[in-house]
């Protein structure tokens, strides 16, 4: 932690990708319109959220708040687009994003052969084999993809992963051209010193990829995670607005850490107090509208009645504005 011109700055730096709109939603049961989610894409970009994960391509059948994903996509413009992802599975998920103006693919599969077959309804394996095909259809369109692996800690089905197991997948000869390699903690279960251990691994161990960590505050240890995963080498973290999310195949997920906690602790260049209450107040908008609970402790505290701290303001007056 170092101490700036701009506030304690936590060294190293790492961006935060906000995954609200498609971590964050699936488990709320309710479907955003495409104005009100392209609203909130443009709204994230323009406090400086670095990037953005947009939706996802799996059943809207299964993950009914997801069932707009496209018609997101063909909403924004190809420079909104370089800084969103979408998540998909398959080939095909590749192609029809593409074909509607992605360029930026997450391709999900677990680490856990159990918990891919709940999430996508096959073997890793299989996942493995298709993964070529969608790297090709990505460039295709001058995209990249992002290798994501699920549940690299623990799996609600067969309990502790194997660090070997992930470091397998990050070394299959299948997974060659992704750009970048996101870990799971799906189900928030693991501890700091076991975030730090695997990505130090795959630092190490793996070919050269941007690390992502993406984590959960099922045990309370989000951001202490996120931290750990920082330290030991990755460079960007997701996080939801208001702790939002879960995953829907994965019995035990809650919601991710918290967007807000996240900017938080790290205080990344260019974060103020005017816009991290412009953040809160996104925030209670957006859960208000979905009727969920705020579960971030920053935005709880931003509100609290500490006023001579410049992170909070007074309780009776909207956040962000100058005393």
């Amino acid at each position: 932690m170092n101490y700036t011109e701009d506030g304690y700055a936590f060294r190293p730096s790492a961006g935060l990708r906000d995954v609200t709109l498609r971590d964050g939603l699936q488990l709320t049961g309710k479907l955003l319109p495409v104005e009100r989610k392209v609203e909130l894409v443009r709204s994230l970009v323009a406090l400086g959220i670095d990037e953005i994960e947009l939706g996802s391509m799996a059943r809207p059948d299964l993950v009914p708040p997801v069932a707009n994903t496209l018609e997101v996509v063909q909403a924004l413009t190809p420079e909104e687009l370089s800084k969103c992802w979408i998540w998909v599975a398959t080939p095909k998920h590749v192609a029809k994003a593409a074909a509607a103006g992605a360029t930026r693919f997450q391709y999900c599969l677990s680490a856990s052969e159990a918990h891919n077959q709940a999430n996508i309804g096959r073997s890793v394996e299989a996942s493995l084999d298709a993964l070529p095909q969608a790297i090709a259809f990505a460039e295709q369109v001058g995209g990249q993809v992002q290798l994501c692996i699920a549940t690299s800690f623990t799996c609600p089905f067969e309990g502790m992963v194997p660090p070997q197991r992930v470091i397998d997948i990050a070394n299959d000869p299948r997974t060659a051209g992704t750009v970048d390699i996101v870990i799971c903690d799906t189900l928030g279960q693991a501890v700091p010193a076991q975030v730090s251990g695997l990505i130090v691994r795959i630092l190490h161990e793996t070919p050269r990829r941007r690390i992502v960590f993406h984590g959960h505050d099922t045990w309370g240890l989000g951001v202490a995670n996120a931290l750990a995963a920082i330290q030991a080498g990755a460079t960007m973290v997701d996080g939801a607005l208001g702790g939002l999310g879960g995953c829907p195949f994965a019995p035990g997920a809650s919601g991710n850490s918290s967007s807000e906690d996240l900017l938080f602790a790290t205080r990344p260049a260019g974060l103020t107090a005017e816009k991290f209450g412009a953040l809160v107040l996104l925030t209670e908008q957006l859960l208000a509208d979905l009727g969920e609970t705020n579960r971030s402790k920053a935005a709880q505290g931003a509100r609290s009645k500490a006023t001579a701290f410049e992170w909070t303001m007074d309780t009776d007056r909207p956040l962000g504005m100058s005393r």
